[in-house]
Protein backbone atom coordinates (compact mmCIF):
# COMPACT_ATOMS: atom_id res chain seq x y z
CA UNK A 1 0.00 0.00 0.00
CA UNK A 2 2.73 2.26 0.92
CA UNK A 3 2.84 5.92 2.70
CA UNK A 4 0.33 8.48 2.78
CA UNK A 5 0.86 11.88 4.22
CA UNK A 6 -1.46 13.91 5.33
CA UNK A 7 -0.74 17.34 6.81
CA UNK A 8 -1.51 16.49 9.96
CA UNK A 9 1.20 13.81 9.11
CA UNK A 10 3.84 16.46 7.81
CA UNK A 11 3.48 19.11 10.90
CA UNK A 12 4.47 16.10 12.92
CA UNK A 13 7.34 15.66 10.80
CA UNK A 14 8.14 19.15 11.40
CA UNK A 15 7.89 19.25 14.75
CA UNK A 16 10.44 16.30 14.87
CA UNK A 17 12.85 18.93 12.50
CA UNK A 18 12.17 21.65 14.74
CA UNK A 19 13.26 19.59 18.00
CA UNK A 20 16.37 18.30 16.05
CA UNK A 21 17.69 21.76 14.99
CA UNK A 22 16.65 23.07 18.51
CA UNK A 23 18.85 20.65 19.81
CA UNK A 24 21.51 21.55 17.44
CA UNK A 25 21.47 25.37 18.63
CA UNK A 26 25.63 25.59 19.21
CA UNK A 27 26.97 23.51 16.55
CA UNK A 28 24.76 24.93 13.83
CA UNK A 29 25.98 28.62 15.35
CA UNK A 30 29.38 27.43 15.63
CA UNK A 31 29.36 26.33 12.01
CA UNK A 32 27.91 29.57 10.77
CA UNK A 33 30.51 31.49 12.94
CA UNK A 34 33.39 30.05 11.23
CA UNK A 35 32.35 30.90 7.43
CA UNK A 36 29.73 33.24 7.61
CA UNK A 37 27.30 36.06 10.13
CA UNK A 38 26.41 33.37 12.69
CA UNK A 39 22.83 34.13 12.69
CA UNK A 40 21.75 30.90 10.65
CA UNK A 41 20.32 28.84 13.52
CA UNK A 42 18.77 31.55 14.93
CA UNK A 43 16.68 32.66 11.66
CA UNK A 44 16.31 28.63 10.72
CA UNK A 45 15.15 28.25 14.23
CA UNK A 46 12.74 31.15 13.89
CA UNK A 47 11.23 29.73 10.98
CA UNK A 48 10.24 26.47 12.30
CA UNK A 49 9.46 27.62 16.06
CA UNK A 50 6.91 30.13 13.76
CA UNK A 51 5.19 27.10 12.15
CA UNK A 52 4.92 24.97 15.46
CA UNK A 53 2.78 28.20 16.41
CA UNK A 54 0.57 27.91 13.53
CA UNK A 55 0.10 24.47 13.77
CA UNK A 56 -3.02 23.61 14.52
CA UNK A 57 -4.55 25.73 11.38
CA UNK A 58 -1.88 23.49 9.21
CA UNK A 59 -2.83 20.36 10.08
CA UNK A 60 -6.48 20.91 9.09
CA UNK A 61 -5.77 21.83 5.50
CA UNK A 62 -5.22 19.76 2.15
CA UNK A 63 -1.41 19.20 1.71
CA UNK A 64 -1.14 21.68 -1.25
CA UNK A 65 -2.40 24.43 1.08
CA UNK A 66 -0.43 23.33 4.24
CA UNK A 67 2.34 23.47 1.99
CA UNK A 68 1.41 27.16 0.56
CA UNK A 69 0.50 28.12 4.11
CA UNK A 70 4.10 26.77 5.06
CA UNK A 71 5.77 28.55 2.49
CA UNK A 72 4.25 31.87 3.83
CA UNK A 73 4.83 31.56 6.99
CA UNK A 74 9.29 30.40 6.49
CA UNK A 75 9.05 33.82 4.35
CA UNK A 76 8.03 35.98 7.07
CA UNK A 77 9.28 34.50 9.77
CA UNK A 78 13.20 33.17 8.53
CA UNK A 79 15.50 35.78 8.36
CA UNK A 80 18.28 36.70 5.25
CA UNK A 81 17.99 34.73 1.96
CA UNK A 82 17.05 31.53 3.66
CA UNK A 83 13.51 32.90 4.31
CA UNK A 84 13.23 33.63 0.77
CA UNK A 85 14.57 30.34 -0.74
CA UNK A 86 12.42 28.04 2.01
CA UNK A 87 9.47 30.42 1.27
CA UNK A 88 9.69 29.80 -2.44
CA UNK A 89 10.41 26.53 -2.56
CA UNK A 90 7.38 25.61 -0.32
CA UNK A 91 5.35 27.34 -2.41
CA UNK A 92 6.82 25.97 -5.16
CA UNK A 93 5.94 23.04 -4.16
CA UNK A 94 2.01 23.98 -3.45
CA UNK A 95 1.68 24.83 -6.47
CA UNK A 96 3.48 21.56 -8.30
CA UNK A 97 0.77 19.28 -5.82
CA UNK A 98 -2.28 21.72 -6.70
CA UNK A 99 -5.42 19.35 -5.47
CA UNK A 100 -3.59 16.89 -3.55
CA UNK A 101 -5.00 16.24 -0.37
CA UNK A 102 -1.88 13.99 0.51
CA UNK A 103 1.24 12.61 -0.05
CA UNK A 104 2.38 9.24 -1.41
CA UNK A 105 5.92 8.07 -2.16
CA UNK A 106 5.83 9.71 -5.77
CA UNK A 107 4.47 12.75 -4.56
CA UNK A 108 6.86 13.72 -2.34
CA UNK A 109 9.45 13.21 -4.68
CA UNK A 110 7.83 15.24 -6.85
CA UNK A 111 7.78 17.88 -4.19
CA UNK A 112 11.35 17.91 -3.00
CA UNK A 113 11.95 18.01 -6.63
CA UNK A 114 9.89 21.18 -7.12
CA UNK A 115 11.63 22.85 -3.94
CA UNK A 116 15.08 21.99 -5.55
CA UNK A 117 14.69 23.37 -8.56
CA UNK A 118 12.80 26.90 -6.78
CA UNK A 119 15.69 26.94 -4.75
CA UNK A 120 18.44 26.45 -7.46
CA UNK A 121 16.62 29.37 -9.34
CA UNK A 122 15.92 31.68 -6.72
CA UNK A 123 19.49 31.31 -5.28
CA UNK A 124 21.34 31.20 -8.60
CA UNK A 125 22.85 28.14 -7.28
CA UNK A 126 24.08 24.61 -8.19
CA UNK A 127 25.63 21.43 -6.76
CA UNK A 128 28.88 22.15 -5.56
CA UNK A 129 28.65 25.54 -4.71
CA UNK A 130 28.44 24.96 -0.75
CA UNK A 131 25.25 25.67 0.28
CA UNK A 132 21.60 24.02 1.66
CA UNK A 133 21.06 22.46 -2.22
CA UNK A 134 24.36 20.37 -1.58
CA UNK A 135 22.20 18.53 0.75
CA UNK A 136 18.36 18.82 -0.94
CA UNK A 137 20.28 17.93 -4.51
CA UNK A 138 21.54 14.26 -3.70
CA UNK A 139 18.87 13.82 -1.67
CA UNK A 140 16.28 14.27 -4.67
CA UNK A 141 18.33 12.23 -7.18
CA UNK A 142 18.66 9.44 -4.84
CA UNK A 143 14.84 9.56 -4.55
CA UNK A 144 14.29 9.78 -8.23
CA UNK A 145 16.74 6.58 -8.92
CA UNK A 146 15.16 4.77 -6.24
CA UNK A 147 11.66 4.94 -8.01
CA UNK A 148 12.81 4.31 -11.48
CA UNK A 149 14.57 0.95 -10.04
CA UNK A 150 11.06 0.18 -8.18
CA UNK A 151 12.74 -0.47 -4.79
CA UNK A 152 10.69 -0.01 -1.88
CA UNK A 153 9.57 2.74 0.41
CA UNK A 154 11.69 1.91 3.28
CA UNK A 155 14.99 0.90 1.37
CA UNK A 156 14.07 4.60 -0.98
CA UNK A 157 13.66 6.47 2.20
CA UNK A 158 16.90 5.18 3.83
CA UNK A 159 18.61 6.04 0.33
CA UNK A 160 17.42 9.64 0.51
CA UNK A 161 18.78 10.31 4.02
CA UNK A 162 22.20 8.90 3.62
CA UNK A 163 22.49 10.88 0.31
CA UNK A 164 21.68 14.07 2.02
CA UNK A 165 23.79 13.71 5.24
CA UNK A 166 26.86 12.49 2.76
CA UNK A 167 25.94 15.79 0.31
CA UNK A 168 26.22 18.13 3.64
CA UNK A 169 29.37 16.13 4.66
CA UNK A 170 31.24 16.67 1.46
CA UNK A 171 30.78 20.25 1.44
CA UNK A 172 33.48 20.52 4.10
CA UNK A 173 35.58 20.38 1.18
CA UNK A 174 33.64 22.44 -1.36
CA UNK A 175 34.23 26.40 -1.95
CA UNK A 176 31.76 28.50 -1.33
CA UNK A 177 30.46 30.75 -4.72
CA UNK A 178 28.03 31.88 -2.61
CA UNK A 179 27.50 33.86 0.69
CA UNK A 180 30.12 35.27 3.08
CA UNK A 181 32.55 32.15 2.87
CA UNK A 182 33.11 32.68 -0.70
CA UNK A 183 34.65 35.63 0.16
CA UNK A 184 37.54 34.50 2.70
CA UNK A 185 40.54 33.55 1.47
CA UNK A 186 40.12 29.93 1.48
CA UNK A 187 36.44 30.14 0.52
CA UNK A 188 35.35 28.14 3.72
CA UNK A 189 37.36 24.86 2.45
CA UNK A 190 37.32 22.75 5.53
CA UNK A 191 34.42 24.05 7.26
CA UNK A 192 30.96 22.38 6.87
CA UNK A 193 27.91 24.76 5.44
CA UNK A 194 25.41 25.15 7.77
CA UNK A 195 22.37 25.35 5.38
CA UNK A 196 23.68 22.19 4.05
CA UNK A 197 23.18 20.86 7.54
CA UNK A 198 20.36 21.98 8.69
CA UNK A 199 18.70 20.82 5.49
CA UNK A 200 20.21 17.21 5.89
CA UNK A 201 18.52 17.34 9.42
CA UNK A 202 15.06 18.47 7.77
CA UNK A 203 15.63 15.35 5.11
CA UNK A 204 17.07 12.88 8.44
CA UNK A 205 13.68 13.93 9.79
CA UNK A 206 11.18 13.54 7.04
CA UNK A 207 12.68 9.82 5.91
CA UNK A 208 12.97 8.86 9.96
CA UNK A 209 8.81 9.68 10.39
CA UNK A 210 8.03 8.26 6.70
CA UNK A 211 9.89 4.96 7.89
CA UNK A 212 8.32 5.12 11.05
CA UNK A 213 4.73 4.81 9.76
CA UNK A 214 4.97 0.91 9.39
CA UNK A 215 6.96 0.53 6.17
Amino acid sequence: MGFVLTANDYMNYIELAAKKIRENSDYITSLDAATGDGDHWVNINMGFEKLLEESEEIRSVPIDKAFYKIGTLMMKSIGGSSGILYGGAYMAAAKALKGEETLNCARMCEALDAMLADMMQRGKAQPGFKTMIDALHPAVSSYKKALEEGLDEAKTMQLVKQAALSGAEKTKEMQAVKGRASYQGNKGVGHLDPGAVTMSYQIECLCDYICAQNL
